[in-house]
C-alpha cells in the first residue's frame, strides 16, 4: 500500500532488516533516487498491493527455509546471515481470511506447533503484526492470544516488550495502534519475542509516539535494541500497513 511514499520515515532509524506487511510487490515499489536501497526482497502474497515483504540492509542476507510451509501464508521463517551470528527470523503479519478456523492469532497458533523443531531458546526472533492481544482471548478457544505467549515461553521465547518493561500480557501502557489513529482508541498488537539467548542481551524498548507517527499511520513503531548493537524495531505506516525493522550493528552501544 504505497510503501514506497513512506519509506524514508521508517529508513531514517537505519534498519538492517526491515518487514514490511501489507506492501507491494516488488516491481512496483520505485523509491525515489535519494531512498537507502535494500540489499534484498522477499516478498509473499497474491495480491501485488498488499503482500509480506522483508528487505535487508547492508551485509545482510535472506533466505526462506525449506521448511516453509505455504498454509501459513504470512508467517514465514527466514535464515538471516551475514551479520554478527545467523539466525532465524519468523516475519509475521497474521491475517488470513481464508481459514474458516481463525484469521488472526490463530495464524500464530498453528504455525509455532508447526514449526517446533525450528522454534528454540536460541537464535529465534519472531517479529510483526500478530493481531492479537490478550484482552481479546476466547476462554474456551485453545489458539488465544494468552496461550500463545504461554506456548513460546515454554520453549524460551519472551516478548522483548514485556520483559523491558516488566508488563503483563494485556495490561501494556505502550499502545502499538490507534485504530483511525485516534488517541482514544488504543492498543498493543504489534511484537518482538526474541529466545532467551538473545533475551539476555535486551538493551532497551522504545515505542513511537502517537503525535508523530500517526502523522503516517496507525501504528506506532516498536524498537528493541540488544546487546552488540542488535536492534529491532516494528512499525506500521498507515491504516492496513504494517512493518517491522530489525538492526544488527557491531559495537556494543545503540
Amino acid at each position: 500500500m504505497a510503501f514506497r511514499k513512506k519509506a524514508d520515515f521508517i529508513l531514517k532509524h537505519k534498519p538492517d532488516i526491515l518487514v514490511v506487511p501489507e506492501c507491494e510487490r516488488p516491481d512496483k515499489l520505485l523509491f525515489p533516487h535519494d531512498t537507502t536501497k535494500p540489499t534484498q526482497i522477499l516478498w509473499f502474497g497474491k495480491n501485488m498491493h498488499k503482500g509480506l515483504a522483508v528487505f535487508s540492509y547492508g551485509s545482510y542476507l535472506l533466505s526462506v527455509l525449506e521448511e516453509h510451509n505455504e498454509d501459513f501464508k504470512m508467517i514465514v521463517p527466514i535464515a538471516v546471515t551475514g551479520g554478527e551470528f545467523p539466525f532465524t527470523l519468523f516475519a509475521i503479519w497474521a491475517n488470513n481470511p481464508e481459514d474458516p478456523e481463525g484469521q488472526y492469532v490463530t495464524q500464530i497458533w498453528k504455525a509455532i506447533r508447526h514449526y517446533d523443531a525450528l522454534l528454540t531458546n536460541k537464535k529465534t526472533i519472531l517479529i510483526g503484526d500478530f493481531n492479537s492481544n490478550t484482552i481479546w482471548d476466547k476462554k474456551r478457544r485453545e489458539s488465544n492470544h494468552s496461550n500463545v505467549v504461554k506456548l513460546l515461553k515454554e520453549k524460551g521465547i519472551f516478548s522483548t516488550y514485556h520483559t523491558y518493561y516488566d508488563q503483563a500480557q494485556g495490561t501494556e501502557k505502550h499502545p502499538t495502534l490507534y485504530m483511525y489513529r485516534h488517541k482514544d482508541k488504543p492498543y498493543h498488537i504489534d511484537y518482538c519475542f526474541a529466545s532467551a539467548d538473545m533475551a539476555k542481551k535486551l538493551v532497551a524498548v522504545e515505542i513511537g509516539k502517537h503525535r508523530y507517527w500517526t502523522k503516517h499511520s496507525d501504528h506506532v513503531p516498536v524498537m528493541v535494541t540488544f546487546g552488540k548493537k542488535a536492534r529491532i524495531q516494528v512499525q506500521n505506516k498507515k491504516p492496513g500497513k504494517k512493518s517491522a525493522v530489525i538492526n544488527f550493528e557491531a559495537s556494543g552501544k545503540s
